[in-house]
């Protein structure tokens, strides 16, 4: 009896032992901080939130218009510096370092990322009145809710989510990752909250985020306010190779409130 019940109670065990590791591990499979990196394109500009220093680069133009990113969850922002100076030349361009990632200070959580982007949007918005926010796999889950407490000019989401918990259950079905999950990501649910126009990017051949996580993003927005591009033949990190990506966010970005 003592040997069945041994049997019994060691699977629900290792189960238990392996939704910790899952809850005291996580942060460490979401975020992959990048070293400190140099752009000869950009200049640094660093700025205080809950006493971290956060480091942006930053491409300085005259004019009201800017453009804020937010990259993925292993991305180097200063990789875009070039293309994305080249595809807006009309915008002063604000590519942020999470903090952790790239010289910033601090440890990434979702609670601290959010606090960091407010952070730079408000000091962008005091020298442009002007700001559109677009944010990557990751960073879209920061741009939406940027956009949500924010009054953002454009939101430009690329490989979006609708909750970053949805993405997980797909990975981890056999786990309860919505009990386990601390930094969710919860766009769809901020979707409401945003009143600027949005375009959603998707990678036709995307392997990281589901089609369907997108659509659902993309659905969660008022009728009329989304633009969705589907970029066929690209995966989710190979999407700069298409230039009807940033083809795309130029156009999008350049055109007037009446045109959307």
């Amino acid at each position: 009896m003592r040997a069945a019940l041994t049997l019994l109670l060691a699977p629900v065990a290792a189960y238990g032992v392996l939704c910790a590791w899952v809850f005291f591990t996580q942060r460490g499979q979401i975020y992959f901080p990048t070293p400190v990196s140099a752009t000869p394109g950009a200049q640094s500009l660093w700025l205080e939130s809950q006493g971290e220093r956060i480091k942006a680069w930053v491409v300085a133009r005259p004019g009201p218009r800017a453009l804020l990113y937010f990259g993925g969850n292993a991305e180097d922002v200063a990789g875009n510096v070039e293309a994305f100076a080249q595809a807006f030349p009309d915008r002063s361009l604000y590519l942020v370092n999470y903090r952790g990632f790239g010289g910033s200070s601090g440890r990434p959580s979702e609670a601290g990322l959010v606090a960091d982007a407010l952070a730079v949007f408000d000091h962008v918005q005091r020298e442009h009145p002007a700001v559109a926010v677009m944010g990557r796999s990751l960073g879209s889950g920061v741009a939406v809710q940027l956009a949500s407490a924010r009054p953002v000019e454009r939101l430009v989401l690329v490989t979006a989510y609708d909750s970053l918990v949805n993405v997980a259950r797909g990975y981890f079905r056999w786990l309860p990752v919505g009990l386990l999950m601390r930094d969710r990501y919860e766009s769809a649910r901020r979707a409401p909250q945003v009143s600027a126009p949005v375009l959603v990017v998707i990678a036709g051949a995307d392997e990281i985020i589901p089609r369907e996580r997108s659509d659902a993003l993309a659905a969660a927005f008022a009728p009329g306010q989304t633009r969705v591009v589907v970029v066929p033949g690209v995966g989710h990190n190979t999407l700069d190779l298409s230039p009807q990506y940033l083809e795309a966010v130029r156009q999008f970005l350049a055109a007037t409130v009446a045109d959307s």
